[in-house]
């Protein structure tokens, strides 16, 4: 099978598995294709997982929306290729008051986050800044936030608290050691939580965290 049927089929399977619009499936593709051609000059995701970019990154982000289903306003943390950031902004499109605000430090992956939102005309704005200063002067309403491959539990849990105490849900893409990183997570602070399997990957899990306190 050629390298174009490959990603036909893993697109296929994808989109088979979720009840998107066409809209937001001709959004996400021209994400995709984006994503191909700037992979080639800026290292955006695993050069290995491009054959499966639909069913290893744009599903695994999709999954986060049957979770907060009225979520209109997302912030997704280290939004570095898009993952879940412009996925989600590519299907809230056609929803009033939806927003996703995309946080990037590195300039040349924000630099692509602000063109996927141009050219798939989503609802995001994308943010250059460290991850505790856009946290600390951010006042906005926030419904969700996200974050995938970005840090340790513990780590997520410190970054996203002044968000959840504003009554923001936290949703983390999480892999096989979700159970050992809230174990850390843990020893620090108290959470009110859930684990969900991951749709996507048999050991892949979605850490929802609705209560934060900081322990001592």
């Amino acid at each position: 099978m050629s390298n174009v049927s490959t990603i036909d089929a893993d697109r296929r399977q994808a989109l088979a598995a979720f009840h998107i619009s066409s809209e937001t499936a001709t959004r996400l593709t021209r994400y995709a294709e984006l994503l191909q051609q700037w992979q080639a000059k800026t290292n955006l995701v695993a050069p290995s997982t491009l054959p499966v970019l639909w069913t290893r990154h744009i599903a695994d982000s999709l999954q986060l929306l049957e979770l907060a289903p009225d979520a209109r306003v997302w912030v997704d943390l280290g939004s570095g290729g898009g993952f879940p950031g412009v996925v989600l902004a590519c299907a809230l499109a056609g929803v009033d008051g939806a927003m996703v605000h995309l946080v990037e430090r590195n300039a040349k992956k924000a630099a692509f986050l602000r063109e996927a939102i141009r050219v798939t005309g989503a609802r995001g704005s994308v943010h250059l800044a460290d991850i505790e200063d856009f946290v600390d002067s951010f006042d906005g309403p926030v419904d969700c936030v996200t974050a995938r491959a970005l840090a340790s539990l513990n780590v997520l849990v410190g970054f996203t608290e002044p968000l959840v105490k504003r009554g923001a849900k936290a949703l983390f893409l999480k892999g096989q050691d979700v159970e050992s990183e809230l174990t850390e997570a843990t020893k620090y602070w108290k959470l009110a939580y859930r684990l969900h399997p991951s749709r996507t990957s048999a050991q892949g899990w979605v850490a929802e965290i609705d209560e934060i306190e900081r322990r001592g």
